[in-house]
């Protein structure tokens, strides 16, 4: 936790909560208000992550429409303390963990794209690969309980 909470990862932790906006969450802080809020209040969230237990708040549900007009998709918005909270972790744990995935994971990868995948898969056919497994996640992030 000392790595993720060191001034320097939380430093830019919050420049990349600040370069990419955000709507507010359920709190209604906008990424504006986030600065004097951490100088008030950052020695007691501080001590909550390393102490206490640090409990996320609920995200704000708000719906918005799939591509290619196929119904709403459910988006869940964490309050602004928690995106900072959560891209300090990130920045840390992402170097941990990511040389442990699998390479032929292509979902929520930095530089890794689904027209990767579709390159992944047509590789597979030209080496002679006949058999698929079609896997249907449809709803899967929409049943994810994003409140524990």
């Amino acid at each position: 936790m000392e790595m993720i909470l060191s001034r320097e990862n939380m430093m830019a932790a919050y420049r990349r909560v600040m370069a990419n906006k955000g709507a507010p969450g359920i709190d209604k802080m906008s990424v504006e208000q986030l600065k004097p809020y951490l100088a008030e209040h950052w020695p007691r969230i501080r001590e909550d992550l390393l102490v206490d237990g640090y409990r996320p708040a609920p995200v704000r549900g708000v719906e918005i429409p799939k591509p290619g007009g196929k119904g709403m998709r459910q988006l869940g918005i964490p309050t602004c303390l928690d995106r900072l909270i959560q891209q300090a972790m990130h920045q840390v744990l992402m170097p941990i963990f990511a040389p442990d995935f699998s390479p032929s994971s292509y979902g929520f990868r930095p530089g890794r794209s689904a027209h990767d995948a579709v390159l992944a898969a047509r590789s597979h056919v030209a080496d002679g690969r006949r058999f698929v497994v079609d896997l249907d996640l449809e709803k899967f992030f929409d049943r994810v309980n994003h409140d524990d």
